[in-house]
């Protein structure tokens, strides 16, 4: 009682004295107890205020990377007593920050322990609020410390960013050489990812290791003094998953997505300015670009000038000529992709999708445009499997066998057409596989009396190729990388091949027709057995 009576006399006293004494003696006691307190203390503490200097206006970025970091850690490992949650309208994640005066404890670089403390005061005479954190670390190693720390504080605060912000799907409007924006967006929130993408697993793996590649080669690209960025392109025949890829790629890396629809860009001028307008860490997509725009009509109109006899026009002409069609021109687009101004932004990927490679134009589909050439073709076995578990929810069936057969046979389908079979069955498995099954086999008849009309000759169409594709995953030789779900297959012969070479393409006809009845004879084998 008598320690406690002594106390609250001391208390007393220093209540007596802050009344008495002047303001700046009080300040002037207060720095000599802090300085005091230091030089005894074996923490040193780092204050990192919300805004920079005095007027409230600048925020200083260091703040919000240790919200942001203090973010990322796991909230029920964080030895915190009291922490505030949150969740916004645009996001599914429940965010939390440290209450108002009070530590939450971290580790680091071998057991280091440091601590966050969120100071928050109410300014006097007003109901603003001044927020900083103060950070705590060992004092006899804060020069080792405290830059790798601050890198690290940061680094994971850009990386939980980009995974938990929400991604926007963009648009162009038409207005890009205006003042305003080019680009209006909605909520990006396309489910497709690559656990339930239609992929063979090599060609799977493929793209994502190159992903994650160049998600992580900042300081490689830095380093050789090439511009952040990847060119894809994507082609093959239409329901093969070229969209699906692209939605799967954004949701792999967390990017943003620009559709580029380039009939409603007037001009390079106007291409241009859309380019800059848009963000780090996004894929620009231009779909069908053989069918955009007219592209190839430029490098003809060129080789038609230098054959005529005329002397060529001025340059000059030539720019105010292109000015007035008021179209985008192929140098336009090539300046777009690889030019000075496509290094304006930093981890950008560009993709360009056709259903026609041999139409796009060689100069936008070489090395440093589009640096991987993937060929998406007929659904393999693999890739079956993996829409039967996501439509039916079953992982093998008494018909796989007979499915796997049909596609190693040429019946293969796209997986558009598997897709809204099952989904048309999906409360019915049985049902769901006996009419993929029958699909497959009637494919397999088109596709041999096709392969036996044309034996006689004839070059064969792109379409004709893809149709006949066998889908297994390999990764071709050459440059630009090509990387191919259903290398060619081709079977007969063209109008110069020998008469041998016509009968084993005969013989393979029949073997084809042979294995189609035995196919039909086990089905109906099969489902007089059920019906039994």
């Amino acid at each position: 009682m008598e320690i406690l009576s002594q106390m609250w006399s001391f208390l007393g006293l220093l209540t007596v004295l802050q009344n008495i004494l002047p303001t700046q003696l009080l300040s002037l006691l207060h720095s000599f107890y802090e300085s005091l307190q230091d030089l005894f203390s074996p923490y040193s503490y780092f204050e990192i205020p919300e805004f920079n200097g005095y007027c409230g206006v600048d925020l200083n970025e260091l703040y919000r990377h240790v919200n942001l970091y203090l973010n990322s850690v796991n909230p029920s490992a964080a030895t915190c007593r009291r922490l505030t949650l949150s969740r916004s309208k645009s996001s599914n994640c429940i965010s939390f920050t440290v209450a108002p005066n009070h530590t939450i404890h971290d580790t680091f670089n071998g057991g280091h322990r440091l601590s966050w403390t969120h100071h928050v005061e109410t300014v006097q005479d007003s109901l603003e609020e001044k927020r900083s954190f103060t950070l705590k670390l060992p004092k006899r190693h804060r020069h080792l410390l405290l830059k790798p720390y601050l890198d690290h504080v940061t680094s994971k605060a850009e990386e939980f960013e980009r995974v938990s912000r929400e991604r926007r799907l963009f648009t162009n409007n038409g207005n890009g050489s205006s003042y305003e924006s080019g680009w209006v967006s909605v909520p990006f929130r396309h489910p497709s990812t690559f656990d339930t993408l239609a992929l063979e697993p090599e060609l799977k793996k493929q793209i994502t290791e190159d992903l994650t590649d160049f998600a992580n080669g900042k300081e490689f690209y830095h380093r050789v003094g090439r511009a952040w960025k990847r060119g894809y392109l994507l082609y093959g025949p239409p329901g093969t998953g070229k969209s699906s890829l692209i939605a799967a790629m954004a949701n792999y890396l967390c990017y943003d997505v620009y559709d580029l629809e380039l009939t409603k860009v007037t001009d390079n001028s106007e291409l241009r300015s859309l380019l800059i307008q848009t963000t780090n860490r996004s894929i620009i997509v231009i779909e069908d670009i053989d069918c955009s725009v007219d592209l190839t009509m430029d490098r003809i109109a060129k080789r038609s000038s230098s054959r005529s006899r005329q002397p060529p026009p001025h340059p000059s002409l030539n720019r105010d000529a292109e000015q007035e069609n008021g179209r985008v021109t192929l140098s336009g687009l090539l300046n777009f992709t690889d030019g000075l101004w496509s290094c304006c932004g930093e981890e950008r990927i560009i993709v360009f999708t056709t259903n026609h490679r041999d139409n796009v134009d060689p100069a936008l589909v070489r090395c440093g445009r589009m640096d991987v050439h993937v060929s998406l073709g007929k659904c393999g076995f693999h890739a079956f499997k993996a829409l039967a578990r996501n439509y039916i929810n079953i992982d093998s069936h008494p018909m796989f066998q007979m499915v796997e057969t049909c596609i190693n046979s040429g019946g293969s389908l796209t997986p558009a057409q598997i897709g809204e079979m099952l989904l048309r069955n999906r409360w019915n498995p049985d049902m769901a596989m006996k009419e993929v099954v029958s699909a497959m086999q009637l494919q397999l008849q088109s596709q041999t009396q096709h392969n036996n009309n044309n034996q006689g000759g004839g070059e064969v169409e792109y379409d004709e190729i893809m149709l006949t594709r066998s889908p297994e995953s390999i990764l071709a030789a050459g440059s630009p990388e090509q990387w191919d779900s259903s290398p060619i297959k081709v079977g007969g012969g063209g109008g110069g091949r020998s008469g041998k070479k016509r009968k084993e393409g005969t013989s393979n006809g029949e073997k084809k027709v042979n294995f189609l009845v035995r196919l039909r004879s086990l089905t109906k084998y099969d489902s007089d057995r059920r019906v039994a």
